[in-house]
């Protein structure tokens, strides 16, 4: 059972908060992760502007943006079961972002798999 002090939680809460900070300004000292996904950060933009066309990347609660950011690299780059990767987005989104991020982060997510796995 997943628990708040979860080595693999605290990690990508580590993460997220370095892309949140690197939506505003570059950060010299960045975790693995966060690295790893900012490489990729073309590829995983290009498939939030598919899932989500109606809101432009720029427009994006930047939170949320930096748990999709996270959330499509694991989907894409690990063997972590999907619905782990969604869930833990969401519970993410509840924890750091607005009223509705929850929902819009597993909707845009719910949407990516979909796509990806018809």
């Amino acid at each position: 059972m997943k628990t708040s002090k979860d080595p693999r939680h605290l990690r990508r809460r580590e993460a997220i908060k370095y892309l949140f900070a690197e939506s505003f300004v570059h950060q010299k000292k960045l975790p693995d992760l966060a690295k790893e996904i900012l490489i990729k950060k073309d590829d995983i933009d290009l498939k939030i502007k598919v899932a989500a066309p109606q809101w432009p990347l720029d427009k994006l609660n930047k939170m949320d943006l930096a748990i999709l950011r996270l959330a499509v690299y694991e989907l894409d780059n690990s063997n972590i079961p999907p619905k782990v990767v969604i869930d833990e987005a969401v519970e993410l989104a509840k924890e750091f972002g607005a009223e509705s991020s929850a929902s819009f982060v597993n909707g845009v997510l719910g949407t990516i798999f979909k796509e990806e796995n018809d």
